[in-house]
């Protein structure tokens, strides 16, 4: 039976191969981002069945008129969206800058879940599932990057306990680092050549990788696994 799914930041990285796999199922997917063009040419490369819809995830209004759009019932929510905003934003020099630095990555990693969770969680099928995309930044630090991931995890306790009750999970999925041609430009050869090093696996997560977690689940074989955090690193970063 084919169910909605709604993936935040998913005209790209991510959310794009997560959006992927649930297409593959002949689902209903609805991907949702700030950038017109990344979200049209995900929606045209992956089926008729993908539907675009632009909207500032960490904008209340935006998210209150993307409400609008959405239909009555969602299976699925994957919190997608999001990026170390930091990358490229030069270092702050006062008070005020540092405060803009830390609100920006607050509102793309963790606001941005908050608001999309909260605006779908009536609509949310009894057996869904949300599913966010964290960092492994969480723990090793990042910044306001790695705070905001950490905070999405910690967030994800109570929207779990607070969901379980209509057989709904919530889980957060943790990458190490994923080899992007983004990162690649933004770090020299020896610092890339260390983070894969890093792993056991010999090589770099792809956003395949994290799709196939987020896939899981949202699975019926996952419906026992909420509250989670599942880290897909490669080894870089264990647990135990």
């Amino acid at each position: 039976m084919s169910r909605v799914v709604l993936v935040t930041g998913g005209g790209t990285g991510i959310g794009r191969a997560a959006a992927a796999a649930f297409a593959a199922d002949s689902d209903r997917v609805l991907i949702v981002g700030r950038r017109v063009e990344p979200l049209r040419r995900a929606a045209a490369e992956l089926g008729s069945e993908v539907c675009p819809l632009v909207c500032d995830l960490a904008d209340p209004e935006q998210v209150e008129g993307l409400g609008e759009a959405l239909p009555g019932s969602i299976d699925i929510l994957v919190n997608g969206a999001g990026g170390n905003t930091d990358i490229d934003r030069p270092s702050p020099r006062d008070l005020r800058q540092v405060a803009a630095a830390w609100r920006a990555n607050l509102d793309a990693n963790l606001l941005s879940a908050v608001l999309t969770t909260t605006l779908i969680e009536a609509r949310l099928a009894e057996g869904g599932a949300v599913v966010s995309v964290g960092s492994i930044a969480a723990d090793k630090g990042a910044g306001a990057y790695g705070a905001a991931k950490a905070g999405l995890a910690s967030w994800n306790v109570d929207l779990a306990a607070q969901l379980g009750p209509r057989g709904v999970t919530a889980n957060v999925v943790v990458p190490g680092y994923i080899d992007t041609e983004f990162l690649r430009d933004r770090m020299t050869e020896r610092r890339r050549q260390g983070l894969v090093e890093a792993t056991m696996t010999g090589r770099p997560c792809t956003p395949g990788d994290i799709a196939g977690t987020v896939h899981f689940l949202a699975s019926p074989a996952a419906r026992q696994i909420t509250g989670q955090v599942l880290a897909v690193n490669g080894g870089a970063w264990t647990s135990r």
